[in-house]
């Protein structure tokens, strides 16, 4: 198994192969080295005597949740080399990339039968800031990448859409996110508050340009004027921290908590009222999935909305992703409580139809599907 990211490092694709190896630590006849990054020196890490994780030295500086196009080449590099090393040592009968690029890139040369996840930047046009690049390069590569893939997997109804705009021959497989409903759950205690007491609202998410968070604190800023009680909780880390350290100041209420432990996480989750997403672009967000297991409401972009979580009962999903319309979502929910608490209810339930384990047992099928020795 390749990816880049693996926790600290990175976000969802990482938390997401996280979980996944430790669902694969219940299955029997099941070995998995993975081979990601370090945050500092090359260190090796065993789960049991059936999963291994090998950290790569990328010399690795700036921010934990942002990889550079150096990080990536540099990941690349040395990615392949190491896995030619543990090809030379041991015999596998699959790769599973996380990402089509750079991780499918790199296992295409191994000469291994392999398997893509795509997680959202890996797709062509999914990101801003790899625009050029996919007009220029990407789009081509990953059609070559995905074509010889013995399986293509998305998270989500929306990274599979657009993937099909790189390619519409492709046949792809959704296989969604999963979230720990062992620590995000609602607490019974939580009731919705009067507007003259505080209206709790989270985002949770990198503070980085396509998550739109500017505009979120323009929306709250608005908020302010007509419910001066409600509070904006922010946890995540990115490279506009200062810019929206910058935008919020002189706006009350607006807390910045960084990154935060999971079980913290849990608990502020549970402390709020409504989550929002107003991404510019989604697969399936870790975040949502939380938001919702926790019992909240849910305020989020059209892109960040995949159909698999989101229907007109659970989430309110924004059409134009500007402050204006943020604040007068915010507002609805803000006066209409019974909706709120209905809204609360239908997120908790759908959210625990997407366990980890139900997930990693997807993977599993396509595991045996492509297992030579099964199928001889």
């Amino acid at each position: 198994m390749l990816n880049y990211e693996y926790p600290p490092l990175g976000g969802g694709a990482g938390n997401a192969c996280s979980h996944l190896l430790r669902e694969f630590l219940k299955v029997k006849d099941l070995e998995i080295d993975l081979v990601t990054s370090s945050i500092d020196k090359y260190k090796e890490e065993s789960f049991n005597d059936k999963i291994k994780i090998f950290y790569l030295d990328i010399g690795k500086k700036g921010s934990l949740h942002h990889q550079s196009l150096k990080d990536l080449l540099i990941y690349s590099w040395r990615a392949y080399f190491f896995a030619r090393k543990l090809i030379r040592w041991n015999k596998y009968d699959l790769t599973h990339a996380f990402f089509g690029i750079p991780s499918g890139f790199i296992v295409m040369f191994l000469k291994l039968p392999y398997i893509v996840s795509l997680r959202g930047s890996d797709v062509p046009f999914y990101s801003r800031r790899f625009r050029f690049l996919d007009r220029l390069i990407f789009k081509n590569l990953s059609r070559i990448i995905w074509g010889r893939a013995k399986k293509v997997i998305a998270n989500s109804s929306y990274l599979f859409n657009l993937a099909l705009r790189t390619n519409h021959n492709q046949e792809i497989k959704i296989i969604p996110n999963g979230v720990d409903i062992d620590y995000f759950y609602p607490t019974p205690l939580r009731r919705e508050q009067p507007l003259s007491q505080a209206f709790i609202i989270i985002s949770t998410s990198r503070l980085i340009k396509r998550k739109g968070i500017e505009q979120l604190i323009e929306a709250f800023a608005k908020l302010k004027k007509s419910h001066p009680a409600s509070k904006l909780i922010m946890a995540g880390d990115g490279d506009l921290r200062d810019k929206l350290f910058e935008a919020a100041r002189g706006i009350p209420g607006i807390e910045f908590l960084g990154n935060q432990p999971k079980d913290k996480l849990a608990e502020l989750y549970r402390a709020a009222d409504v989550f929002v997403l107003p991404s510019e672009a989604e697969g399936m967000s870790n975040s949502l999935l939380e938001a919702m297991a926790s019992g909240l409401g849910v305020v989020l972009s059209r892109a960040a909305a995949p159909a698999e979580l989101i229907g007109p009962e659970n989430a309110i999903v924004l059409e134009r992703n500007d402050s204006d319309s943020i604040c007068t979502a915010l507002l609805e929910l803000a006066r209409r409580l019974e909706f709120l608490r209905e809204m609360k209810a239908a997120n908790h339930r759908k959210a625990i139809e997407f366990s980890w384990q139900n997930t990693a047992r997807e993977y599993l099928k396509i595991y045996a599907e492509n297992n030579p020795i099964k199928n001889k």
